[in-house]
C-alpha cells in the first residue's frame, strides 16, 4: 500500500510490494525511515509458489525470530513496535462424500 507524502516531491509513503520472476522487493518508505527487504527462493520457502513465498519467508521468519525468546530482540521489536502471533492453520476441507 503506498499513499503520496504530503511533501512537494513525489515520495510515496508506507509500503510498497514488488514480486518479479526471481525475487520480490518491498520497499518501506516514510518521512523518517527508508528501505529495501528483498525476499528471494531459500531452503525453507520451496513449499510455496512463487506468489506466496514473501508471505511464508516473513510469517516464517517472525515465528523462528519470536521462538528464540531473546531478550534482545524482543526488547527491539516492543522499542518498535511490532509483534508477531502465528494464526492457526485452516481447517482441512472435508472429503466429498
Amino acid at each position: 500500500m503506498t499513499t503520496p507524502s504530503a511533501s512537494s516531491g513525489q515520495v510515496l509513503a508506507g509500503l510498497q510490494v514488488t514480486p518479479s520472476e526471481d525475487m520480490t522487493r518491498i520497499r518501506a518508505v516514510c518521512e523518517h525511515q527508508r528501505g529495501l527487504i528483498y525476499v528471494v527462493p531459500a531452503e525453507r520457502s520451496w513449499v510455496c509458489s512463487p506468489e506466496s513465498m514473501p508471505a511464508h519467508a516473513l510469517a516464517g521468519f517472525f515465528r523462528e525470530l519470536v521462538a528464540l525468546k531473546d531478550p534482545g530482540v524482543e526488547a527491539l521489536m516492543k522499542d518498535w513496535g511490532l509483534y508477531y502471533r502465528q494464526l492457526p492453520a485452516p481447517p482441512e476441507e472435508e472429503a466429498a462424500e
